[in-house]
Order: C-alpha cells, then structure tokens, then sequence
C-alpha cells in the first residue's frame, strides 16, 4: 500500500500517461438511462467501452477542485480504478489480472448539462469530464485485497459516497458487470499498455447525482464537500471551489 502522507506526494498516480474511464457497472447504467427515457444498448452487453479523460488534471485527497465556470450542473461520481503496473499489448484476459498494480478510489467529476449536448452530437463525453478527475488517498496491491476477492479483479467492497457528510450513495466493488480484466484485455487489443496508466470502473449503481434526482441533493456548488470512500481504499475527499479569476 502506497500512502500519500508517506510518499509525500499529493496523490499516489500523480501523473499517469492516460485515463481510461468504463462503464462498467449495469445498474448505474440502467437508472441513468431510464431517467433520460432510454433502453439499454445490446452493444454494452458485448464489450466493455470506455473514453480517454485528461491526465492533466488529476487530484488528490484534500485539494481543491475548481468548479467550471461553463457548468451549472456539475455533479461526482463514485468509482474504483485500477493502476497498470506491467505494460503489455494484446494481452489475454485470462492473464490480464498480473498487469494490475494496484488500486484506487476515483472521483469522475462531471458537467451533466454539457454531456448532454455532447452525446446528443454523438461524440463525448469530452469537454463534460475535461476539467477533472480525482485520484486516492492510498493505491493498494491486490494481495492486500485477497480475502475479499470475489472473482477475477472484483472484491466485496463496500462503496459510499457523501457530501458535506450525508451519506448519499452506497454500492459495492462487486456488483461489476466488466471486470478489470476483460478491460485490460479490450483495451490492449493492437495497442500497448504502459505502466502507471489507470482504468476507472464507471460509476457504482446509485453513485451519482443524476442517477439519485435532485430530491435526493441538488447538483453540486462551490463549498460542497465530496467524500468517497471505499472499504480498503479509504477515503477520497475534495471541496469545490470558485475558480479563482482571471486577468485579461
């Protein structure tokens, strides 16, 4: 287990050569879909898709996180990553497992008003997840996870989502249609994996604003404070704030 406050660093994959993000999660995708008034694709039945985010602008545990001034629905979402320790190209997903260095908690941070005139257009999510993305507190080798190992990549780990310390979301690492695995094996297909790169899992079922209504809490605004926790992986908290201004 690599921890922040040993390592000094901000947040232990401070800057990864790409940011993969699935979707893996059937239960996310189902009542996310359904609030829009959507069936769910046959396609996400037969591959695991996913899309680059921006390594650039990766967080830590504890910083700031700008809200983006060309959102007014910005919202969190709850996930697991894992990290790639060995690279590899066209690797079987039966060995897949071996190239998984460790993992993480992350946080998508998402403009919804802005993916939804993304996705009409058909090409995104893109500007939507620019801005960023958290990372940590801690990356954790799989041997420190064994004991809840529950399949190939996939662990019994409860996930829960707060903001300013209400429990809003609960799901669990296990629920996973798409393994890490089968990601990794998808994703290297013709193309080589490098060390440090890291696939996010896609939301957890209920890990998310859209997916609760603004019922359950209104979209996020500058003094929220985000906490994601993952039994294991600890907790990854960030408060958003007001960009800071620019002079012309």
């Amino acid at each position: 287990m690599t921890r922040t406050d040993d390592a000094g660093i901000k947040t232990p994959i401070p800057d990864p050569p790409t940011l993969r993000d699935f979707y893996a999660f059937e239960d996310h995708v189902k009542s996310a879909r359904a609030r829009r008034g959507l069936p769910m694709p046959q396609e996400w039945y037969e591959f695991p898709a996913f899309y680059y985010s921006n390594p650039r602008v990766v967080y830590g545990p504890e910083e700031n996180v700008p809200y983006p001034a060309y959102t007014k629905t910005l919202d969190y979402e709850l996930e697991v990553a894992c990290v790639i320790g060995r690279g590899g190209i066209d690797i079987p997903e039966t060995e897949a497992e071996a190239h998984i260095v460790g993992y993480t908690i992350m946080n998508d941070w998402s403009a919804r008003d802005v993916q939804v005139g993304e996705m009409k257009i058909g090409l995104g999510p893109a500007k939507a997840k620019d801005f960023a993305t958290s990372l940590g507190p801690w990356l954790v080798t799989p041997d420190e996870l064994q004991d809840r190992k529950t399949g190939p990549g996939k662990f019994n780990l409860k996930m829960t989502a707060k903001v300013n310390g209400k429990q809003l979301s609960m799901g669990n690492m296990d629920k996973m249609h798409w393994t890490f695995p089968q990601m990794i094996a998808r994703a290297s297909q013709s193309v080589q994996l490098q060390s440090g790169e890291v696939f996010g899992s896609g939301t957890v079922g209920t890990g998310s604003l859209l997916e609760l209504g603004e019922d359950a809490h209104p979209w996020l605004k500058p003094g929220d404070i985000v906490e994601l926790e993952i039994e294991r992986l600890g907790a990854l908290r960030n408060k958003v704030i007001r960009p800071e201004k620019r002079s012309e």
